[in-house]
């Protein structure tokens, strides 16, 4: 209870002190999304990525560096999951590691079907009661380009969101029995419907890396409910709709309300 206060009381202190004018250009350059929320959305987005910041251990790896346009180019991205649900600002990521560019892992990387692949690179990581691993050339490219369906700090913290409940299958804690159960019926026959896609062709909308397992797709979607919203709701619009009700926003009424979209 007593940490709690402190908690509550040094973010209170953080948030009274006047947002960075260098940090506002960092992600009006590298966080497009950004300029697709409300100005109420922006303000709660700004104080989010504050208390990320001030709250997580950011490490520099292969080399790098860490800067601030890094910590709130990360911040701001992982922020736009919590723009409408309860949340302890990823309380059980304790640290953010930062690579170059993409690196080697020495587990290698699971594909579809459950083969893992050796000696591949991998652009990031998310690890369950502890980091985020993310590979800083791809968070640049995936914040300023909201459009391609493909972002990794959306993807890894997604994954975060996953381990709330202690498990890793693409289910993160939901409201009721009903949300449940329509999660359940839509993920599941999504899911099937990507893993076809991707054995027949390449899918449409989804990334048929989502194809690898239940806890892969649904970051993927999470990935192209962001970035590819009026192309999800149009092809996938069941999908689209448990997505919409469990983050509390309307991507595909953003996109629309700022520009035409390809087909």
């Amino acid at each position: 209870m007593i940490f709690s206060w402190l908690n509550r009381r040094r973010r209170r202190r953080l948030l009274a002190t006047p947002f960075p004018d260098d940090w506002l250009a960092h992600i009006e350059r590298n966080v497009a999304l950004y300029g697709l929320l409300s100005e109420a959305e922006r303000a709660k987005l700004r104080d989010d990525l504050r208390v990320l910041i001030a709250e997580k251990s950011w490490e520099g790896c292969g080399g790098l560096t860490i800067t601030d346009e890094m910590k709130v180019t990360i911040a701001a991205q992982a922020s736009l999951l919590l723009l409408a649900i309860e949340h302890d600002y990823f309380s059980r990521v304790q640290s953010i590691l930062v690579y170059p560019a993409g690196y080697q892992s020495p587990e290698g990387q699971l594909g579809p079907g459950g083969v893992v692949h050796e000696g591949v690179g991998r652009l990031g990581e998310a690890w369950y009661r502890g980091p985020v691993v993310l590979g800083w050339d791809d968070v640049r490219h995936g914040g300023q380009d909201h459009r391609d369906g493909r972002n990794l700090v959306l993807h890894e913290f997604a994954h975060q969101l996953d381990f709330l409940d202690g498990l890793s299958d693409g289910t993160p804690p939901l409201k009721n029995r009903d949300q449940y159960k329509k999660w359940h019926d839509v993920m599941t026959a999504e899911y099937a419907r990507l893993v076809e896609e991707s054995e027949h062709g390449k899918p449409k909308v989804l990334d048929a890396y989502g194809a690898t397992n239940p806890a892969e797709f649904f970051a993927v979607a999470t990935e192209c409910f962001f970035e590819k919203p009026v192309q999800m709701q149009r092809r996938h619009p069941a999908l689209y709709e448990v997505l919409r009700d469990y983050y509390g926003q309307d991507m595909a009424g953003r996109f629309t309300k700022s520009a035409p979209i390809p087909r």
